[in-house]
């Protein structure tokens, strides 16, 4: 099931995409706690706007250097341990939202993402019951201003700069992460084209490891990482992150 936030006059609502991806059936409420309980209301998906599909009441945790060939890419080390930071809930935007371009920055770079939406309260969750806790799966590109990190001693606002945080186009519900297409495309051309499989830790894993510093939220998001190529963005660009079994997000660069 493909779970969208979107607005059509005024306020922001969620619906169900139905599979052709033509149209979006209008839901009741929050589905994160009201649950999927369709109003038959329906409208074409071209006459809606897409939103982000969920802005984490709490966070965003991102994973770095979870593709051994990116940690290469990029001269470090594999780590030891699940490398996590944190971005702001203001750093998330939506499919085709632009993406501003932080004054601070010269070198910001993409790195597609398969994310992990948490669909209920959770707290050390074992491994083998990571699956009760996951609402669904999402497309993200997690924007790095390069310079910034390498002269801060944090990540903080490298990684979490408005708009460092694109996500969409929806939620996917029922998806089998464990071998899934990862691509990045710059102005239509794939400069990233990874697997899941190719992950140093599976999503399980994460979820499991990420739950047991924080307690998880409904909403909260976990970035899994990202697969080699990555490289510079800059205004007038475009980039899609698309992943098996979800879709394509898309967004124009822009600076203010």
């Amino acid at each position: 099931m493909r779970i969208a936030r979107f607005v059509l006059d005024a306020d922001p609502m969620y619906g169900v995409v139905d599979a052709a991806g033509e149209t979006v059936t209008v839901i009741k409420g929050d589905p994160f706690f009201n649950g999927v309980e369709a109003t038959g209301e329906v409208h074409p998906l071209e006459d809606v706007r897409l939103l982000a599909p969920i802005i984490p009441r709490s966070k965003v945790v991102g994973i770095g250097r979870n593709y051994a060939d990116h940690a290469k890419e990029l001269g470090n080390e594999v780590p030891p341990s699940p490398l996590m930071f944190l971005k702001p809930n203001t750093s998330v935007i939506g499919h085709n939202d632009p993406i501003a371009l932080p004054e601070f920055s010269e070198e910001v770079s993409y790195e597609a993402e398969l994310c992990v939406v948490i669909g209920r309260i959770c707290k050390d969750v074992p491994e083998d019951r990571v699956d009760e806790v996951i609402f669904g799966y999402t497309c993200g590109n997690d924007l790095t201003a390069r310079d910034a990190q390498r002269t801060d001693n944090q990540w903080a606002r490298a990684k979490g700069f408005d708009g460092s945080a694109p996500l969409g186009p929806w939620i996917e519900t029922e998806l089998d992460v464990d071998d899934l297409a990862v691509q990045g495309r710059l102005n239509g051309k794939v400069v990233q084209d990874g697997r899941t499989d190719q992950m140093i830790w599976s999503v399980k894993s994460l979820v499991s490891y990420v739950s047991q510093a924080f307690t998880l939220l409904p909403g909260d998001v976990i970035m899994t990482g990202t697969p080699a190529g990555v490289g510079l963005v800059s205004e007038g660009d475009r980039f899609e992150v698309e992943i098996e079994g979800i879709g394509t997000l898309s967004n124009p660069i822009v600076r203010r």
